[in-house]
């Protein structure tokens, strides 16, 4: 569905991604992984296409999309830091998205309800905690029923029940068959959730293993032993 060929980015003479290759598919929930500065940000905005790569092609369905912007309408983007007018209520932000996008497609509204968020729909957006503010951001990823669903530290910030509902209908979601790509500090998180990873260090994928695959070259039960497993056999 996604497909990244040969990327590299400079930002002036700091290169940021370096020959990146990678293929996403349909019904699968893949973790991009690695530490600060690896090119995660990098490489999600240039699928996103706000970042415009100096070499290499992504594919969306087979197509380019350099240049393009039609695609991103199939793609619903929960950014790790929500940036929304100070003075505008929740309600007034989920009509605004509603009417900029004049989406066709039927809404998906269920975490406007497990988040129970019409209580709040009158309170600005200036008066709201990081952790409701990530509620927001979530809804309006999956509002418009998107095939792709960008999630950048989804859980980050929210308290222990809405990130288990966030994780729920991540899963609901992977099983209709819409690929998901998650960027996760948290490995903790992700165990329940996703079906590849892929570990980015400098600028370049050191891996990209099935969960299975991770584990059984591994020998352990959780991702986040597998990993630091991994990252230590090769100091």
């Amino acid at each position: 569905m996604i497909e990244i060929k040969n990327i590299y980015k400079k930002f002036g003479k700091l290169e940021v991604l370096s020959d990146v290759n990678l293929t996403f598919n349909k019904g699968k929930c893949v973790a991009l992984i690695g530490p600060n500065g690896c090119g995660k940000t990098t490489l999600i905005k240039s699928v996103l296409g706000m970042v415009i790569p100096s070499k290499g092609d992504i594919l969306f369905d087979q197509k380019s999309i350099l240049n393009k912007y039609k695609y991103r309408e199939q793609i619903g983007y929960m950014p790790q830091i929500g940036r929304y007018p100070d003075y505008m209520t929740v309600g007034q932000i989920i009509e605004m998205m509603k009417k900029i996008r004049n989406s066709d497609a039927v809404l998906d509204e269920d975490l406007i309800k497990a988040f129970e968020l019409e209580k709040i729909f009158d309170k600005q957006m200036r008066t709201l905690s990081g952790g409701t503010t990530q509620k927001v951001s979530a809804t309006l990823a999956f509002l418009f029923n998107p095939d792709v669903l960008i999630l950048d530290e989804p859980t980050a910030g929210l308290d222990p029940l809405a990130s288990e509902i966030l994780k729920e209908k991540i899963i609901k979601e992977r099983e209709k068959g819409k690929l998901i790509l998650i960027t996760s500090h948290l490995l903790s998180e992700l165990d329940d959730l996703i079906s590849e990873i892929i570990f980015m260090q400098d600028g370049k994928v050191h891996f990209h293993k099935t969960v299975h695959d991770l584990l059984q070259t591994t020998n352990e039960q959780r991702i986040s032993k597998a990993i630091a497993s991994i990252l230590k056999s090769k100091q």
